[in-house]
């Protein structure tokens, strides 16, 4: 079920009026536990709905990975409590391997030892299991180290680990952010809704006009790179790192836009990627939660920074690469996710050169576009099917390749768009004299102004809107 998708839409109204509903005078006389717990009962079997709607089978293994992570937790303060760790960390990682990576790794050694595989094994891929199984990780993993108290309510584990929302393309939700949330009185309310959709509508404008628009562009040149002219590539380049930024971040304000409806909160997940200046406040700025999630669980246990300088440019480069085989079951992503590491070691590295020059404005500007640039380079070889198909599409281009000139207005559109959108952050920072961060441009729906800036938004949303219901991109992570 997508969230820019009709279908959607009727789930979720229906979703808004069960919860609704537990508000009436009827529950009023309900002790706090027992209406929390029917609230919850209600979005956990709506969770389940949601995620069947692609394959139910994919439902009992998410129940597996709740029961493994559940039952680990519990046993945290018994004696066998690192058996409980264990089982409860390889649980998900197998899983993981067995369903993500499995084909992946058998045909990595067949072909380094040049043996003959009689065939694929044909499994299927759950949708969003990168998400859900990291969540089921972070949880056991927080109670063993005492920084949360075992769940002892399976509902609300459940609850924690299915939350519809961004149950298959994040933000990634640590227990601690999530759990207390359900041990409060939360539900749906006007001021809710009022921020929530608005914030949905913005997100669904950054996947249906900006990115998927966009993906028309996009597809056609990388089907017959050849074809194209070495400008036209470059554009292209470009474009499509606008789109996988307007796909993804979409998605993430559709979640937290869809949670905000329901009462409960979900952290950010982007804020202002672009403006970086260089490739370490990046990674703080794009998909912060799995970034964080990393540093966390990954780089930090590795030793982080505490164990010598040639030892932190090892953990920087694990838990990059980490990252880019996160993504995928592909050697593109594993390359993806070195190069980032070794630019976050070059940049590490040139930290006594830098202390040396003065910033200035300009200066910062260069750096900005610089990275952005080699995130947009990197983001080829993301793209790609393969290692070789990114190297020829940036031979064709450092070559000057001759071939169909074709100026895309929506690559066009989308990169000015959302450079301007940043650039307007920025100076709304400025003039308050804060931190640039991003900002959700709502407006208040109980004045006529704000009610035709919104509504006007939500038409102009619908009618530029590419109606082909194109699935997010990181529902195949």
């Amino acid at each position: 079920m997508l969230f820019n998708s009709f279908t959607f839409v009727i789930f979720f109204a229906l979703v808004c009026l069960a919860m609704a509903l537990t508000k009436l005078p009827a529950f009023e006389g309900f002790k706090k536990e027992k209406r929390l717990r029917l609230r919850h009962i209600v979005l956990l079997l709506a969770s389940y709905v949601f995620y069947g709607w692609w394959n139910w089978l994919c439902c009992l293994l998410m129940l597996a990975l709740t029961l493994a992570a559940h039952v680990s937790a519990l046993q945290m303060d018994k004696p066998w409590r690192r058996t409980a760790l264990v089982l409860g960390v390889a649980v998900p990682l197998l899983v993981l391997g067995v369903f993500k990576y499995f084909n992946f790794f058998v045909d990595s050694f067949c072909a380094l030892f040049g043996i003959a595989r009689a065939g694929t094994l044909r499994i299927l891929l759950p949708v969003g299991i990168s998400f859900y199984t990291f969540q089921s990780l972070s949880y056991t993993i927080d109670v063993s180290r005492g920084k949360l108290a075992p769940e002892r309510d399976f509902v609300r584990t459940a609850l924690y680990i299915a939350f519809f929302p961004q149950l298959v393309a994040g933000p990634i939700v640590k227990a601690g952010e999530f759990l207390p949330q359900l041990r409060e009185e939360r539900c749906i309310s006007l001021a809710g809704l009022e921020q929530g959709v608005q914030i949905f509508v913005f997100g669904l404008f950054k996947k249906i006009v900006i990115a998927d628009n966009i993906s028309a562009f996009v597809d056609a040149v990388h089907r017959a790179p050849a074809a194209y002219s070495a400008g036209t590539l470059l554009l292209m380049v470009y474009a499509y790192f606008v789109q996988l930024y307007c796909d993804f971040s979409g998605y993430s304000d559709m979640a937290v836009g869809c949670a905000k409806c329901l009462g409960y909160d979900l952290p950010r997940n982007f804020n202002l990627p672009f403006i970086s200046p260089n490739v370490n406040e990046f990674w703080r700025r794009w998909h912060i939660s799995l970034s964080t999630w990393l540093t966390e669980y990954l780089y930090f246990p590795l030793g982080g920074s505490r164990k010598g300088e040639a030892r932190t440019y090892f953990n920087i480069l694990v838990n990059m690469t980490v990252c880019g085989l996160w993504h995928g079951a592909a050697w593109t992503f594993v390359l993806w996710g070195f190069l980032s590491g070794v630019a976050q070691c070059v940049f590490r590295l040139s930290a006594p050169l830098r202390k040396k020059i003065k910033k200035t404005p300009l200066l910062t500007a260069v750096n900005v576009f610089l990275t952005f640039t080699f995130i947009c380079f990197t983001a080829v070889i993301f793209r790609a099917s393969s290692i070789g198909e990114a190297l020829r599409i940036m031979g064709y281009i450092f070559t000057l390749h001759r071939g169909i000139r074709y100026v895309s207005f929506w690559g066009v559109f989308g990169l000015a768009l959302t450079w301007g959108a940043h650039l307007i952050a920025c100076a709304r920072s400025r003039r308050l004299g804060t931190v640039p961060t991003g900002f959700y441009p709502t407006v208040s729906l109980r004045s006529f102004w704000g009610l035709l800036a919104f509504f006007c938004f939500t038409g102009l949303t619908l009618a530029l809107g590419y109606t082909g219901q194109s699935p997010f991109i990181y529902f195949q992570f």
